[in-house]
């Protein structure tokens, strides 16, 4: 079977070191399995059970921890329910829905209908925002608004400089195992170079079979179709999805975009002071 991960050692050390990650976070949390025509998915839920529910869709596990720290800062306002992706999980069944159809839209709206939410956040980051336009797409009744944090689907960068700043450094980094090859492709990617979140990332980097060919943007026809309200948070220094680039279209294809977000010298991946100012923008939009 296809992997994500180059080999069943590599994916269980890459599992231990994200649950030792879970474990020393500030988080009340429980995890709940659901059955999905795609397979098994995992749902980290935590905070208020009388408050409004937010999902959260983050994307690759490279980088949960700064996915989680948003968590922490919304649990007290929210019922938060965090899912692991299909296609680069430790947690879930590694399959590989196609990004070319609705697949990714359904099997998010099995979760939704699973979990029984309604007027649901949508709050998708990166790959996870993908997810989020395409569930828009095939049904929107589980969702009240959506906010898009850097997501795939709106932009790409630039083809050389995504191969020469981060494929051929990650491609090196298999091979020679160096450690300032890390730090160059992490460069490129996290804002701060001093998070801890960072510890997590060579262990994966090294264990993951990374894959860059760029998902469907959204086209200007299905923009259209998405009537719940829809924000956006892009980042100015965004590699993968330039910040600029992506308002840009964002406001040339959504005819009623609502508030939007650019982080200020902030890279695909913000430091603790962007998670401030995302958590800042989603209370306001909600209050």
């Amino acid at each position: 079977m296809i992997s994500f991960f180059n080999s069943p050692r590599g994916k269980k050390e890459v599992k231990e070191a994200l649950q030792i990650e879970l474990d020393e976070l500030p988080l009340i949390y429980e995890c709940l399995t659901i059955e999905t025509s795609f397979g098994n998915t995992c749902v980290l839920v935590t905070g208020q059970e009388n408050k409004p529910p937010l999902v959260l869709i983050y994307g690759i596990n490279g980088c949960p921890p700064f996915a989680l720290d948003i968590v922490i800062r919304l649990k007290d306002d929210f019922r938060v329910f965090a899912i692991d992706g299909m296609d680069q999980s430790t947690l879930n069944a590694e399959t590989f829905p196609s990004v070319q159809n609705e697949s990714y839209g359904q099997w998010m709206y099995e979760v939704l209908a699973w979990l029984n939410i309604r007027n649901a956040i949508l709050l998708g980051i990166s790959f996870g925002g993908f997810i989020s336009w395409k569930t828009l797409l095939l049904d929107e009744r589980h969702v009240s608004r959506a906010i898009f944090i850097v997501p795939a689907g709106f932009v790409n960068g630039g083809k050389w400089q995504i191969l020469w700043k981060i494929w051929l450094p990650f491609k090196l980094y298999k091979w020679l195992k160096h450690s300032c090859l890390v730090r160059q492709v992490s460069k490129e990617l996290f804002t701060d170079q001093n998070e801890e979140g960072l510890a997590f990332f060579p262990k994966w980097l090294f264990h993951s079979q990374m894959a860059f060919s760029p998902v469907p943007l959204i086209t200007k026809e299905e923009a259209q179709k998405i009537k719940k309200p829809v924000h956006l948070i892009a980042a100015e220094k965004d590699v993968l999805f330039p910040g600029e680039k992506m308002l840009k279209r964002a406001r040339a294809i959504f005819p009623a975009l609502g508030e939007v977000l650019l982080l200020k010298n902030s890279r695909h991946v913000p430091d603790r002071y962007g998670n401030e100012q995302i958590v800042d923008f989603i209370k306001k939009l909600t209050q």
